[in-house]
């Protein structure tokens, strides 16, 4: 590729091998996990997900605000998907008490136990594709830069 600036700062051979490398592994391990779960619990890792942070949240309960920040998920999109959850009785949503415009999302005990049910299979498939994979050492550096990553990019926004 000719460089269109003389300023830019283009990878060198092994940056853009570490480019290319977390892309394919980003890319193949997250559609393995969803095919994973579409075919062991009937649903995209996206309403796991969901019902992972719910699970973890206190009363399994969360504002619809704080959800999709968590999720990393737009408002429509976050409230597409619990609209879908609600439908399987998974989910419900109450209005907030202390704001009107607020919602809360609630997982049900039918929806905690599909996630109970879903939690072995996706653990296992996480750990045959991540950590098994990955010396302690790797394990712990992988950590690492996923943390060191994601604080660059928070840093900006």
């Amino acid at each position: 590729m000719a460089p269109a600036d003389v300023s830019t700062r283009w990878l060198a051979p092994e940056e853009q091998r570490a480019w290319r490398a977390y892309l394919l592994a980003t890319k193949v391990l997250m559609d393995a996990l969803d095919r994973q779960l579409q075919r062991e619990a009937g649903i995209p890792h996206a309403y796991y997900e969901i019902l992972v942070r719910l699970s973890e949240a206190e009363g399994r309960s969360m504002r619809m605000s704080d959800l999709a920040d968590r999720t990393l998920s737009s408002r429509s999109r976050l409230s597409h998907a619990i609209a879908r959850l609600e439908e399987r009785g998974w989910v419900t949503r109450e209005e907030c008490l202390t704001d009107r415009r607020g919602q809360i999302a609630h997982l049900t005990e039918d929806g905690f136990a599909v996630l109970a049910a879903a939690a072995p299979g996706h653990v296992d498939a996480v750990r045959r594709y991540l950590v098994d994979v990955l010396t302690p050492e790797q394990l712990t550096a992988f950590a690492d830069m996923g943390e060191a990553i994601a604080g660059a990019v928070s840093a900006e926004e």
